[in-house]
């Protein structure tokens, strides 16, 4: 198959064609997000912006980009709709997926949180849509959209992608390995989230590098992939955890036990947990032995291909 990307390539063009593929997709999720029809426009729009924010620190190095496209502007609005996706998460999760598991009792027990929690929502979703409307975002589309019509490059933006793949693929994976996540013992660890967040940032910039890399990276990308839901399974869980824990001490099992409050749910609760962090630590054992950290950076090198001519 022909290659799509011409070898005089440079980091900065490439850089800006990622950049304008997450800007063009804001723009068109911003009407869906606010007309809150489909909760998945807003998982996508979450999404663009965590890319959005990897591109540019991937390739800080490569691109000049106004300063109000800085990544503390595009992590205010990520929070606002980190916050609205969360609730979404915890409703869907708590009323589609543990709520039919119940007995009647413990149904019954959990409506008034349903009920709260779809209070919170509103109230979330309602300055989401202020910050989507707000000067501060549209002024921040206005200068990416700008910005794409000159890009401006730093001299190492200007050469070829290619004959700097090491260094960008370098950057990607950063000090990955190095965090104190990998060797959590409790899966309550703060440093776990963090390890998440890493991961998925890691993963997010290997996809970008993927179609230089050997192919090899593709499966190293999937085992990223699973690695952050996994941790993100566990995180969900230890946020309704404390939902649930702030609910019953607000309400008439006040000054109970969680587990004697709701005890079916607290079981079920405690067995998923245990499930999914048996998977992690086989994970973690998994891509942190040395043959596995060698074989991932093996795989982003590309294959040397042959000269024309040359016997296999």
């Amino acid at each position: 198959m022909a290659d799509p990307f011409p070898p005089d390539l440079s980091s900065g063009a490439y850089a800006a064609e990622l950049i304008q593929r997450q800007t063009r997709r804001l723009g068109k999720l911003q009407a869906e997000v606010i007309a809150d029809q489909d909760p998945e426009a807003l998982h996508q729009l979450r999404v663009s912006l965590r890319r959005l924010r990897t591109a540019l620190r991937l390739f800080a190095a490569a691109v000049v980009v106004p300063e109000a496209v800085g990544d503390n502007r595009i992590a205010k609005v990520a929070r606002r709709t980190g916050l609205t996706r969360d609730l979404d998460v915890l409703r869907d999760r708590l009323g589609s997926t543990w709520l039919p598991q119940l007995p009647g009792k413990e149904q019954k027990a959990l409506k008034p949180l349903l009920k709260q929690l779809a209070r919170d929502r509103k109230r979330a979703f309602a300055g989401l849509t202020d910050t989507l409307r707000g000067a501060p975002y549209l002024d921040l589309l206005a200068k990416l959209h700008k910005w794409q019509h000159s890009p401006r490059f730093t001299p190492i933006g200007r050469q070829p992608l290619r004959a700097w793949l090491y260094e960008w693929h370098s950057q990607a994976l950063g000090d990955l390995f190095l965090q104190g996540g990998w060797f959590a013992v409790d899966p309550g660890d703060e440093a776990l989230h963090d390890l998440r967040k890493s991961i998925k940032g890691v993963r997010y910039s290997l996809e970008y590098l993927e179609p230089f890399a050997h192919p090899a990276l593709s499966a190293w990308i999937g085992e990223l992939r699973k690695a952050q839901d996994c941790l993100g399974d566990l995180h969900d869980l230890q946020v309704l955890e404390a939902v649930l824990r702030d609910h019953c001490e607000d309400h008439r099992d006040r000054g109970r036990a969680r587990s004697s409050a709701l005890p079916d749910l607290h079981q079920l609760i405690e067995l998923h947990k245990a499930e999914r962090w048996g998977q992690w630590l086989s994970q973690a054992e998994h891509l942190l032995a040395e043959d596995s950290r060698r074989a991932l950076q093996a795989s982003l090198i590309p294959p040397v291909e042959a000269p024309q001519g040359s016997q296999p």
